[in-house]
């Protein structure tokens, strides 16, 4: 038998497979070693030298296309390459934490999409005792309300603190979830939009700064999109809504319009 090491051997000692060192061999990155007299290919030191050079610069995230000229260069230029590829692994590196950070906060999915302020809201109905589903609604709600007018998003948290600060529009909110297990036909909820049409009348900060009403009026057909999603989920409490702003609209309120 010739000297030198069988493929299955090369690859072993340099910590790849055989079929790595078929790969690194199409791709120019090792020579091929000649056959010996029984028709096998006997890899030397310099050939498995090379296997490890490349399959070390491959381990540390060079691609592969840019190895072999980077071991081909001088001293001076595989320095200067091994700078860039650094800054290259140190930005994937960045690019990964945040994706991480990402999916960290996906476990807690208010925060993936909304900002901490928003999140605080949030964790206040839930603290003030509203159910899973109507927080969920408001969760999606605010997700879509700062997509679609960004600008305004601020004033719509602040508006929603001051509601959540009033005793009676939360107890008013609630029976109007609590509304969807009534009939349709329920004179209650004809009772409750009056009741909710008349305390936002008497407390006139509770409709919000009138420069984003201004702001919504402008952009009704997002507004409309937000005001109705979820709908289907709660026919009731949609009913009740639509109700109450056709009040406050009688009433001189500029509520936008679809």
């Amino acid at each position: 038998m010739g000297g030198g090491l069988t493929i299955g051997l090369a690859a072993t000692f340099a910590g790849v497979t055989v079929k790595t060192v078929r790969h690194y061999h199409r791709l120019g990155l090792v020579e091929e070693p000649g056959r010996d007299s029984s028709g096998y290919r006997r890899y030397g030191s310099s050939e498995l030298l090379r296997l490890v050079q490349v399959r070390t610069l491959a381990a540390a995230g060079v691609p592969l296309v840019e190895i072999g000229p980077l071991l081909d260069a001088g001293t001076e230029q595989f320095a200067a390459a091994l700078v860039d590829v650094e800054q290259r692994l140190t930005g994937q590196i960045s690019a990964l934490i945040a994706r991480r950070d990402t999916l960290h906060r996906l476990a807690d999915g208010d925060r993936a999409l909304l900002p901490d302020r928003a999140c605080a809201v949030l964790d206040r109905m839930r603290a003030l005792g509203f159910s899973p589903d109507y927080v969920v609604g408001q969760r999606e709600g605010f997700v879509l309300a700062r997509a679609l007018l960004p600008v305004g998003f601020e004033s719509f948290l602040a508006q929603i603190e001051l509601r959540l600060d009033d005793p009676v529009f939360v107890d008013l909110t609630k029976r109007s979830w609590e509304a969807e297990a009534w009939d349709a036909d329920d004179p209650r909820i004809e009772e409750l939009a009056t009741a909710t049409a008349d305390h936002y009348l008497a407390n006139r900060d509770l409709l919000g700064d009138p420069e984003i009403m201004r702001a919504w009026t402008e952009a009704a057909a997002k507004y409309a999109l937000i005001n109705n999603h979820g709908q289907d989920q709660a026919p009731i409490s949609a009913r009740l809504t639509a109700l109450t702003e056709a009040k406050l609209r009688t009433a001189g309120v500029a509520v936008p319009r679809e």
